[in-house]
């Protein structure tokens, strides 16, 4: 079943974040937090990326009540010069810590024209692209890699489960266009694609995992059995490993056999790795006159000559704005099975349920 034929409700974006915020401040996490973590987690059901919005919420509370994740850190910068910082998380909260490091990078970039800031100690933060466009609203551009919160990727031609998805996010500024954001996995899907394909009953595409024989698997419920596929063969296996390398082992954080399982494990700490990098535009010129040009790349894009049987072709980041002006009207949506695990949750934590 579709989004569009598989049982849904629609939540508007402002009570999808009050129940956020309601279920974080349950399990101890101060206000101020749960209202940062709510609205990065809500932005980004809004804006499209509906595994790592609301969906990651059971999961999030059963980590925190488990042991895993520090509800009050002390997020501070542990080393630094002046284009750089390594942030310390103090085990908080993914989104808390990178929007820190977030913010340090654009401070920094204002002054050193790039910036570039790593983390450790930190946790799931959601979508890549959260953290590639806070440069964005500065007249920057952003970039941002992370290692991902469980393996399912061996070496090209291999079968331990040494690498994660490890994204990559970028996002550049347009003037009259949308903006570009690309965010992508290094495997063909990103592991949260294939556990809501599990809790909605659906079956995965071929291609996006094989088992250890090699023949396709599309039962999302027997993702054990197998692993995903990286992008570009061998290529996308040697973007994860240096993604890893500059997101986790640079900054001291988990890599390879060290990354901890977050799907499976709700009692051990990640020390999930993450980078940022903010990229001044005025430090390189005129910045409207950068965004004329990407106007025009954008608009010569679209207007090239198509293949047959192609309607259209389109840039990276407009998908996920036509689903921020949906949803934005019409609410986030939100399927049975997903609605049926907040109600749950709503239950356990004996807050008032999402409406």
């Amino acid at each position: 079943m579709t989004e569009a034929s598989s049982p849904v409700s629609r939540v508007p974006a402002a009570a999808l974040q009050a129940f956020i915020h309601r279920a974080c401040i349950k399990v101890g996490i101060p206000d101020q937090d749960a209202g940062s973590i709510a609205e990065l987690m809500t932005r980004a059901d809004v804006n499209g990326s509906d595994g790592h919005g609301v969906f990651r919420l059971p999961q999030y509370i059963r980590r925190i009540k488990g042991g895993a994740v520090n509800v009050k850190p002390q997020i501070r910068i542990a080393a630094e010069a002046p284009a750089m910082a390594v942030v310390d998380g103090d085990n908080g909260m993914g989104h808390l810590v990178m929007r820190f490091a977030a913010e340090t990078a654009i401070r920094k970039a204002r002054s050193a024209g790039v910036a570039w800031v790593g983390a450790r100690w930190s946790n799931h933060a959601g979508p890549a692209s959260l953290y590639a466009s806070m440069p964005l609203e500065h007249d920057m551009a952003g970039v941002y890699l992370a290692v991902g919160n469980a393996n399912h990727l061996p070496a090209w031609g291999g079968l331990d489960m040494l690498l994660s998805t490890n994204p990559i996010s970028v996002a550049i500024p347009a003037l009259e266009e949308t903006n570009i954001v690309l965010d992508m996995a290094t495997t063909v899907a990103a592991y949260g694609k294939v556990k809501t394909k599990a809790q909605q009953g659906e079956t995965m595409p071929e291609g996006w995992m094989i088992d250890r024989n090699g023949a396709p698997l599309t039962d999302p419920k027997r993702a054990d059995e197998g692993f995903l596929l990286p992008i570009g063969g061998y290529k996308g296996y040697g973007l994860a490993l240096v993604f890893g390398i500059l997101a986790g082992t640079l900054n001291g954080a988990a890599m390879g056999r060290d990354v901890v399982d977050f799907n499976k494990d709700d009692t051990t700490p990640t020390n999930t790795g993450h980078a940022i990098v903010a990229i001044n535009l005025a430090a390189f010129g005129d910045v409207e006159a950068f965004k004329r040009r990407i106007d025009t790349l954008i608009r010569d894009l679209r207007a090239s000559k198509r293949m047959p049987g192609v309607d259209a072709i389109h840039i990276p980041g407009e998908g996920s704005h036509r689903a921020r002006e949906e949803r934005s009207r019409l609410g986030v949506p939100v399927p049975s099975a997903l609605r049926a695990s907040l109600d749950a949750l709503a239950a356990e934590l004996k807050i008032d349920p999402l409406r």
